[in-house]
């Protein structure tokens, strides 16, 4: 498992279920810094226990406090496009899901060797695809982009590199019909 919580074999993030709050980005922070509870705590000048407090839930941080926290550690809190999906089309009885903002990656999500999980590559098990390769990589879009739902793209699509693959993926008309809008619409704001 990785310090984002993805596995190398590229399984589902934590926290894609609810919304983040700061017991997740504590704990998401200690993880990529490959820190124990006390080594963090100590390392940012607060308690273990606050720190296991904030982590369970049974403290609220500050938003401060957060940032302060997962500060030395070298990161920091960013805001990001919430990613919402609706559906747009449907394709031989199938919907058609929509982000209404192209997902961003870390580097590391974005170039990781993964194996798709058995719903999405059902005919080519086991396989894993080194997303570092562009030809990799468009094969994962493309199965994913066709076939995947919400928490697909957001583990396994960066944004930018499929507006930069979008010309060469192979998809059906209806699903490139719908995602035509929001891949124009970034490539347009990059321009």
């Amino acid at each position: 498992m990785s310090p984002f919580g993805v596995s190398r074999l590229g399984q589902y993030p934590i926290g894609y279920t609810s919304g983040m709050h700061g017991d997740h980005l504590l704990v998401q922070a200690r993880r990529i810094a490959g820190l124990s509870q006390g080594a963090f705590a100590a390392a940012a000048g607060t308690s273990r226990p606050t720190l296991s407090a904030y982590e369970h839930g049974r403290k609220s941080p500050t938003l401060e406090t957060v940032a302060r926290i997962v500060g030395v550690v070298g990161l920091e809190l960013t805001l990001a496009p919430k990613v919402d999906f609706r559906q747009t089309a449907t394709d031989r009885g199938r919907p058609i899901l929509v982000p209404s903002a192209l997902p961003r990656l870390s580097l590391e999500r974005a170039f990781a060797v993964v194996e798709l999980p058995l719903h999405l590559n059902w005919s080519d098990r086991g396989r894993s695809f080194d997303l570092r390769n562009r030809h990799d990589r468009a094969r994962v879009y493309e199965i994913v982009v066709r076939e995947g739902g919400p928490a697909d793209v957001l583990t396994y699509v960066d944004g930018a590199l499929l507006v930069d693959l979008w010309d060469e993926l192979v998809l059906p008309a209806a699903v490139r019909d719908a995602w035509q809008s929001i891949v124009a619409e970034a490539n347009h704001r990059a321009a």
